[in-house]
């Protein structure tokens, strides 16, 4: 197993000959690093008159590591040689270690350079890389990894430290200067080599940009935007900060991150991503029906968005943008979002790396969970996940309802765990909710519509008229059914067969998956679940059109028969007794022409469950309907009772219009 380790630049405020002068004085020992028991120079030689100078050295080594282990391996310490070499004329001084103990089983090699920094010649860099190759070592290959790991970064934090030490320590014996190295007289001249250093990153940089990183997430992050020098056709480097995410987002893992995030600059490329901020224009519909925008810093100094989200017309926004036009609303809120962020970070002068969301579930019904809806915004998560990843730092998510659990029930499976931690969840109850906000908002910038003093520019959303509606909008995302929805039907249960093989004499099919009935005067139409999953949720979305309509949800003890001729109701064919054999689990509810009606209701037993129309003077019904499995959505209400307790008494069932 191979390790490497890779050190950004550090830069030292004082001239190289005075470096040096302090670097010297680190041998034998030096206290900094007892780990260094001693070091004996083998080799030291001076080159064209002084202007080189090569030293080597075998130093002795404590073996960092548990006494248990030091017995198996019959060792207190090691022998490492180091190779030094300085270059007085270009001023640098490059150096070399390897392992002298174990090589057969290990190799460490260790290369570091000191050098003038090429913008500030009174300055000095340092950098510093290491490779780990653990052949056998007794059956402790692991261990031994994880003791290089720690060593490397116990040496990366001391390096600095030790040299500031001694170069105290000159300055108290009155050395502040030493003269640069000039050549005698009469000494030839040597070329001058190229004295070129790609600075990428020094630990200034870092604590004022990216925050507080450990040496080996310092290496990482190094290594990564080096592969990135040798990729072809690569418009613009991205930035440290950008790396630093698609690594987050990888857990750290270099390979992974440099495969999504070469596909994630693909992308942009072929969509010409770049140019969106300049080239997008906001369409009439979305300027006057889409509740979102842009709302001050909450106090992390992250830009905040809010997202009215109960508000949204999803169907409307849908079919008057198109899939690809609320996709590219949604990329150009995430371009705002980065530009805000830098402008952010730049003010305060400290890391800020993302922004943070506020939703506002006030409305928020089962017409939100639309099929073409719900696989729009499942489409949308993955593409803003895959290219802009660790961009969101907290989502507060505010008087969330009670159809909310299945709504994230269906949505968290297709968002990242380290994501969904991100979510916070406040109920109805505006004080309770008003305590969790302040935490995170100052008090003078909560939204008015949440009971704050701060008055938003936020468009208040409704509904989208129908002549914005695109032609064939809504069977043009049907037909084409993205990579991500696929994932969805996992997860989102079809209707059973036997509710279909019922109706199929009187419906006939859309390209989406709402049916259309035509139901005379007088006439029922039902729909049969037989429930095998205990406390599975059944949701339902219907709209009526032309007269008014009567539903029903019932439950049956009894095992009903196959039923053929449709104008019959179920209980026209037995004796049945309400309360005996049959209960009704929803009061009767009468829907009017127009309306759109939505609802859930919690599957307690393991019964038939029969939806109920019927049609006092004829009349259309378009209805689509689910069934949620108990183990997604027992796991949701687990985790967000809690957060509003005041609705867990009421999570049976909801219907709203």
């Amino acid at each position: 197993m191979v390790q490497k380790f890779q050190s950004p630049v550090r830069v030292y405020k004082y001239p190289f000959e005075l470096v040096m002068k302090a670097y010297e004085r680190r041998f034998p020992t030096c206290p900094q690093m007892p780990i260094v028991l001693d070091c004996e120079i083998i080799k030291d030689e001076c080159l064209e008159n002084g202007a080189k100078r090569n030293t080597s050295r075998r130093c002795k080594l404590a073996v960092d590591a548990p006494y248990i282990f030091k017995k198996l391996i019959g060792v207190d310490f090691v022998f490492f040689l180091q190779h030094n070499y300085l270059d007085m004329t270009n001023r640098t001084l490059s150096i070399e270690a390897v392992n002298e103990s174990f090589s057969s089983r290990i190799e460490i090699f260790e290369r570091c350079r000191y050098y003038a920094h090429p913008d500030n010649s009174e300055w000095t860099c340092f950098d510093q890389t290491a490779t780990l190759d653990i052949k056998n070592f007794f059956g402790f290959e692991h261990s031994m990894e994880k003791m290089g790991m720690k060593q490397y970064t116990q040496t990366t934090l001391k390096g600095k430290e030790i040299i500031e030490y001694f170069i105290n320590q000159l300055e108290q014996e009155g050395i502040t200067h030493v003269d640069r190295w000039v050549p005698p007289l009469d000494a030839p001249k040597s070329p001058t080599a190229d004295q070129h250093h790609d600075i990428l990153l020094d630990g200034d940089f870092i604590a004022r940009n990216l925050g507080q990183l450990s040496p080996m997430q310092e290496s990482k992050l190094l290594e990564l935007r080096k592969m990135l020098d040798g990729v072809d056709d690569l418009e613009r480097m991205p930035s440290y900060q950008t790396i630093l995410r698609f690594l987050s987002a990888r857990d750290w893992h270099v390979s992974q991150a440099y495969a999504m995030l070469c596909d994630s600059l693909k992308w942009r490329a072929e969509h010409r991503i770049d140019a969106l901020l300049e080239e997008y224009t906001k369409p009439a519909v979305v300027i006057e029906h889409f509740p979102g925008g842009w709302h001050h810093h909450d106090k992390d100094g992250r830009p905040i968005y809010i997202l009215r989200l109960g508000h949204m017309d999803v169907k409307g926004l849908l079919k008057s943008l198109g899939m690809e036009g609320l996709l590219r609303l949604a990329l150009h809120i995430c371009e705002e979002g980065i530009q805000k962020i830098n402008e952010s970070a730049e003010r305060l002068d400290k890391p800020v790396l993302n922004w943070s969301l506020l939703v506002d579930l006030e409305g928020l019904s089962m017409r939100h969970l639309w099929r073409p809806g719900i696989k729009a915004l499942l489409y949308i998560t993955e593409t803003v996940e895959r290219n802009y990843p660790e961009t969101m730092g907290r989502v507060l998510v505010v008087r969330a309802p009670r159809v909310f659990p299945i709504a994230w029930t269906i949505v968290s499976a297709f968002i990242d765990e380290h994501t969904r931690s991100k979510f916070l969840f406040y109920g109805p109850d505006c004080e309770h909710m008003k305590d969790g906000l302040a935490q995170y908002i100052d008090e003078e910038i909560v939204p008015d519509f949440l009971g704050g003093p701060c008055k938003t520019m936020i468009h208040e959303g409704g509904l989208v008229p129908k002549t914005l509606y695109k032609m064939n909008s809504l069977e043009d995302h049907d037909d084409e059914t993205p990579v991500a929805s696929r994932a969805a039907s996992a997860c989102i249960a079809e209707p059973p067969s036997e509710s279909k093989r019922l109706s199929a004499a009187h419906q006939h099919d859309h390209k989406n998956l709402y049916k259309t009935v035509e139901l005379k005067p007088g006439f029922t139409h039902e729909l049969l679940i037989r429930n095998t999953d205990p406390k599975s949720v059944l949701t339902w979305d219907f709209d009526v059109m032309r007269n008014d309509l009567h539903f029903t949800l019932y439950r049956v003890t009894e095992e009903l028969p196959d039923k053929h001729d449709s104008a019959v109701s179920y209980f026209d064919l037995q004796d049945f007794v309400e309360g005996v054999n049959y209960f009704k689990e929803e009061p009767t509810l009468i829907c009017r022409h127009k309306e759109s009606v939505q609802g859930s209701h919690v599957m307690h037993h393991n019964d038939s469950y029969l939806m109920h129309w019927f049609s006092p003077s004829g009349a259309q019904l378009n209805v689509f309907y689910e069934v949620l499995s108990s183990v997604n959505y027992k796991g949701s209400m687990t985790s967000l009772q809690s957060a509003f307790s005041s609705n867990s008494s009421a999570t049976s069932s909801c219907q709203s219009r």
